[in-house]
């Protein structure tokens, strides 16, 4: 079994019993977004494709399985666990990574390790991609100004 699919698999079945269409289209939108952001920043840098792959398509699944974001970084490692789990294809080593970057993802202030850091920075980059028109959170300005100094962009 490929892994990031039987992950994907889930996360969709999760979104598909989202009743609210537009909360649903933006999940899909905003996790395979940001999955697909921490792939190509894991080639970028060095790290494992899939694990960081997998936590963008994990890191804000509480949000959208409950229906609200508070706590959702601590809840969503929860939920990510749980997932993981049951499917029985990853390490206790990979979990942990994987957890371990949806825990901290919500606090774009602090510098984590790399795994962490590919998250957050993949996460204020689908933010700001998905509609460049929109003004920037004051939070994530600083976040996405060195991520695209790295790509070698202008803000």
């Amino acid at each position: 079994m490929n892994r990031l699919e039987g992950v994907r698999n889930i996360v969709d079945k999760i979104l598909m019993e989202q009743l609210d269409l537009e909360e649903r289209r933006c999940g899909y939108v905003h996790l395979y977004g940001v999955s697909t952001i921490c792939g190509l920043l894991a080639l970028k840098r060095g790290l494992e494709v899939e694990i960081c792959s997998v936590a963008g398509m994990l890191h804000d699944i509480w949000s959208y399985k409950a229906g609200y974001s508070v706590d959702h970084g601590k809840l969503g490692s929860i939920e990510a666990r749980k997932i993981l789990n049951e499917i029985n294809c990853f390490s206790e080593e990979e979990i942990d990574i994987i957890c371990s970057s949806i825990f901290s993802h919500s606090n774009k202030q602090n510098i984590d390790d790399a795994y962490c850091e590919i998250l957050k920075d993949a996460d204020v980059l689908q933010h700001y991609l998905y509609n460049t028109n929109l003004s920037i959170n004051e939070n994530e300005k600083d976040r996405l100004n060195i991520l695209f100094k790295e790509l070698g962009l202008n803000l």
